[in-house]
């Protein structure tokens, strides 16, 4: 596959996959999605691979989750339901090598599920974390919702997508939403020591260890299932067109008028 969104780079062991979109804050639309997904197979799958670093070009986001000016029909901003957002995270949890998230910025909505579903996080000192999906009409009520609570613990998963706040890298940390923040200049650094680390272990334990990590939650995949189907019907209605509209026009959601 040629790549329009991602860039794809393999050197000495590590495989680098990087959202290509930092004029859109590396916002995904269905093209992206697709193209993730060959490239999270390609490195996983890859024997002389034996890790994986995801992140975002430039230096103000990881990923901003969907791109929510994409009309494309297979994709509106949501992503299509079961595909390919859904089977994105999954991949990345399948693939039977580490992914590091390298997160350089904003890591909001979607693209904060994606942090959450690899096996380890590194942040900048000016990283960003958050939710969004309830001010603009949506969820995800799979791995970012079910999942998060097991890192986190649910009152402070809740509270993230309850209130749609922003939290600081070190806030993420204390939280144990990521497992170590560096000064934003030192990210590459820190994430490629990470990877050296992970390099001198037996690819093979780590395989055996990831699909056992993987199996206490993995019913959490069939939960997100139904969840997306729901949310396929949720979307078609007055009330999430409104979180989408308002995103649009800069404005404050009225989402009031849905309690009568």
């Amino acid at each position: 596959m040629k790549y329009q969104d991602i860039l794809y780079e393999e050197k000495d062991g590590v495989a680098t996959i990087t959202i290509n979109r930092p004029e859109r804050y590396n916002a995904f639309r269905g093209q992206t999605c697709m193209e993730l997904l060959d490239a999270f197979n390609r490195a996983g799958w890859n024997k002389e691979v034996g890790v994986i670093v995801f992140t975002g070009a430039g230096d103000k986001a990881f990923c901003t989750g969907g791109d929510q000016g994409a009309h494309e029909g297979q994709y509106d901003g949501r992503g299509l339901i079961g595909l390919p957002v859904e089977e994105l995270q999954g991949l990345i949890r399948e693939v039977p090598k580490p992914v590091i998230a390298r997160v350089n910025g904003f890591a909001i909505g979607g693209g904060h599920v994606l942090h959450v579903v690899c096996d380890l996080t590194i942040a900048s000192d000016k990283a960003i974390f958050g939710q969004v999906g309830p001010k603009v009409g949506s969820v995800d009520p799979g791995f970012g919702t079910a999942y998060l609570s097991r890192l986190i613990g649910e009152k402070r998963a809740r509270e993230i997508w309850y209130l749609c706040r922003k939290y600081s890298a070190q806030q993420a940390l204390e939280w144990g939403l990521v497992n170590a923040v560096v000064p934003h200049e030192e990210l590459d650094a820190e994430v490629q020591k990470w990877c050296d680390e992970i390099l001198e272990k037996s690819p093979t334990a780590l395989s055996i260890a990831k699909r056992s990590f993987n199996a206490d939650s993995a019913n959490i995949a069939g939960i997100g299932g139904l969840g997306m189907q729901a949310l396929s019907l949720y979307y078609d209605t007055d009330e999430a067109k409104e979180g989408t509209a308002a995103f649009k026009e800069k404005r404050k959601p009225d989402f009031r008028k849905f309690y009568k």
